[in-house]
């Protein structure tokens, strides 16, 4: 049986190496390649990353493995249990020395997260959350805000993605809007109560937000894609159609404004 306990140890400490490794690489000079799609990754990423894989996979030799920075194989779907693992969320943020980075580790069991850490070095921030065992940010526990309307609620997220066609039946009230970079750490405050929601209307990798979704919803925060369809990880598509995460109450309010809008594939 799982310990979870023991594999929340694991991949807490592990995430706070990977955040000063991350730190350190930056200071000794970073390499910069762009992806295919132009995104950036660095030598801080792939330094990480490696770390990461070595030190979880020798310590937990039969759990899969699934990262931003590692080439993905079928091998994970044969396991009951993965670890999933951005070695940096939010590289354009860690390049440019903008705090909002972080570094966030699930481990899934049978498609559903059960430990979780994110871990966020430049703002000394760890939050951590074990199925059924709440979530705590530097060892204090959390809770999702207790908003209970729309109108001027904090959200985490681009002010133009709630704009015309789509919203003219229920139009959105007036709400505060600003940015983060890294997406598991908007969910991270969501779970907090520092924000009352995320929103992201476009499909999102796992690795982005699987360690997100335990610590909110364990702070009590609701999480679905737009439509308001749960998730499930480990699949062969390792992406969510969307994200809307969001203190409990507004969520389904969120949900129903977006009915409208189409699912991206």
């Amino acid at each position: 049986m799982i310990d979870l306990h023991a594999d929340l140890d694991l991949i807490r400490q592990a995430a706070i190496d990977a955040g000063a490794l991350a730190i350190a690489e930056r200071e000794a000079g970073l390499k910069i390649e762009s992806k295919v799609g132009g995104s950036p990754v660095t030598s801080g990423d792939l330094k990480v990353d490696a770390m990461l894989k070595d030190r979880l996979l020798s310590a937990r030799p039969d759990y899969g493995w699934l990262s931003e920075e590692t080439a993905d194989t079928a091998e994970r779907l044969s396991k009951r249990r993965i670890f999933v693992v951005d070695p940096i969320d939010g590289t354009v943020a860690y390049m440019k020395r903008t705090p909002w980075w972080c570094v966030p580790i699930a481990v899934i069991e049978d498609g559903e997260v059960v430990a979780a850490v994110i871990h966020a070095p430049e703002v000394d921030e760890t939050y951590v959350a074990m199925r059924g065992g709440g979530a705590r940010r530097n060892g204090k526990p959390i809770h999702a805000s207790d908003v209970d309307t729309l109108e001027d609620a904090s959200i985490l997220g681009d002010a133009r993605l709630i704009e015309a066609p789509y919203f003219d039946e229920e139009p959105w009230p007036s709400m505060r809007f600003e940015k983060r970079n890294a997406l598991a750490y908007r969910m991270a405050l969501v779970a907090a109560g520092a924000f009352d929601a995320a929103l992201a209307l476009t499909p999102k990798w796992d690795w982005d937000v699987a360690a997100g979704w335990l610590i909110a919803t364990e702070a009590g925060a609701r999480v679905s894609d737009h439509h308001g369809r749960p998730w499930a990880f480990n699949r062969p598509d390792p992406r969510q159609a969307s994200l809307v995460c969001a203190a409990p109450i507004i969520q389904p309010m969120i949900v129903r404004r977006c009915k409208n809008v189409p699912l991206s594939t």
